[in-house]
This record gives structure tokens, C-alpha cells and sequence, in this order.
């Protein structure tokens, strides 16, 4: 990744964590919000989410968070055909995980 513009083994100082978060929360919610689309698992992850967001430490767990259901989101986001969404969980997965 030398060409990468921020590249996490150099510095996290060009690195906005919570905006990488965000954003990928944004497309996700999308969908999981959605009660056509939701399910149990989405419904347990949104009340983790909630409570990681209330921790001491909200950036770091929310990420850890986040980190454990990559697969599921790729799914999710490939199973609706949403390249916007791919390429910001690509996006955090290159620059914070």
C-alpha cells in the first residue's frame, strides 16, 4: 500500500476512525433499519453497537465492533449489489482494522 494516501504502519495522524466508522454505519443502518431486511442478528448487533457507544472507550470498541462483522456486512452489502457501501467498509478495513 506505499501509494495509499494513509497508510496505518506509517501514521494514524491522516486517519478520521470515526468518520470510516460512520460512514459505514450509515450504509449499513440502511438496510438493517429496514424490518424487510432486518433479523435477530442485525437486531443483537445494533444493541452491542449501542452499548460500545456508551463505553468509556466508544471509537475503540465501536471499531472492535465493527471488525468482528466485516464478513456479515460485505454480505449484507454485496447481497444488495452496493459498491458505495463496499468501498467504505474496504475503506475501514484498510485504514483502521
Amino acid at each position: 500500500m506505499p501509494d495509499c494516501p494513509t497508510d496505518r504502519y506509517v501514521s494514524f495522524s491522516a486517519i478520521d476512525f470515526e468518520e470510516n466508522a460512520r460512514a459505514v454505519l450509515r450504509y449499513l443502518f440502511r438496510y438493517i433499519d429496514d424490518p424487510a431486511v432486518t433479523n435477530p442478528f442485525w437486531e443483537r448487533f445494533k444493541q452491542r453497537l449501542t452499548k460500545a457507544e456508551a463505553d468509556a472507550v466508544p471509537v475503540a470498541d465501536k471499531l472492535l465492533l465493527l471488525h468482528s462483522h466485516v464478513y456479515y456486512m460485505a454480505e449484507l452489502f454485496e447481497d444488495h449489489e452496493d459498491e458505495s457501501a463496499l468501498a467504505a467498509l474496504a475503506k475501514l478495513e484498510r485504514e483502521c482494522f
